[in-house]
């Protein structure tokens, strides 16, 4: 009965949001301060949804969200499930990037619009440089946005190859990159250690959202969200370099924190 109370609840949260992004699209005229707007509604939402999940988050290094309050940046993070979004949102606001494949998606897809996020096609290498020219002014702009560079979600074994390509829209808006790692640590109290733990959390492969979504809902879960140190803008280095020193700071810390909980 809880369980299905808190999917009741998170259903008039969803409703909130849309109902709120909906009158901000509706009355703001100016398209940037629209988005701001879109993305504190975000922001709001997410930290509301975190507690009706009972997911409690632990942010590693808070004195670094200073920073995105002075400067934006290209955010990167590790990637394994639609909480990610949640948990980096109740942070701070934040612009994501997302497929095309998920704004097909009949409930996040919307979400997603909703939030002010910005599309890539993985298929069709021919968009891509419009597509790093609108993120690009987005950063310029003064947003925060995140990149999930795996390209997919994840099993939360471990970090992916990142792919590279949208590294280049740091380089080019001349911003710094601010790498987050993110682990699931814990599930109902215990070390989150073995496949089975991580499945709870992870959405991957096939896997369909509102079965994952409703498994979710049994359970408590804690998470850590480590900020990292900003790589700033070096004209010199490339796409593939900075794609390659920022994997090495993600993976490094991702397998340090499995280290430290004996994982």
């Amino acid at each position: 009965m809880r369980r299905f109370l808190r999917f009741v609840v998170i259903l008039l949260q969803l409703s909130l949001f849309f109902l709120r992004a909906y009158f901000f699209k509706a009355v703001t005229r100016d398209p940037i301060k629209c988005r701001q707007r879109l993305a504190k509604n975000t922001s709001y939402t997410a930290r509301r949804m975190l507690k009706t999940l009972r997911m409690k988050v632990k942010i590693i290094n808070p004195e670094r969200l200073e920073l995105l309050k002075e400067n934006n940046f290209l955010i990167v993070a590790n990637h394994v499930s639609y909480t990610d979004i949640l948990v980096l949102a109740s942070c701070h606001p934040m612009i994501f990037i997302t497929s095309l494949e998920m704004a097909a998606n009949p409930v996040l897809g919307n979400v997603t619009r909703m939030g002010g996020s910005l599309y890539t096609n993985r298929k069709k290498r021919t968009t891509l440089p419009a597509e790093i020219e609108r993120m690009s002014s987005v950063l310029q702009q003064g947003f925060n946005i995140v990149l999930f560079p795996e390209g997919t979600s994840t099993n939360g074994a471990t970090v992916y190859p990142f792919k590279k390509s949208l590294f280049q829209t740091a380089i080019q808006a001349q911003k710094d990159v601010l790498p987050i790692c993110v682990k699931y640590k814990k599930l109902d109290g215990k070390p989150i250690i073995t496949q089975q733990q991580r499945n709870v959390v992870c959405w991957y492969a096939t896997r369909t959202f509102v079965p994952h979504l409703w498994e979710l809902l049994k359970h408590k879960v804690d998470v850590e969200v480590h900020i990292l140190e900003p790589i700033p803008y070096d004209p010199n280095r490339d796409r593939q370099q900075l794609s390659d020193e920022v994997h090495n700071c993600l993976l490094n810390t991702f397998l340090s924190i499995d280290k430290k909980s004996g994982g």
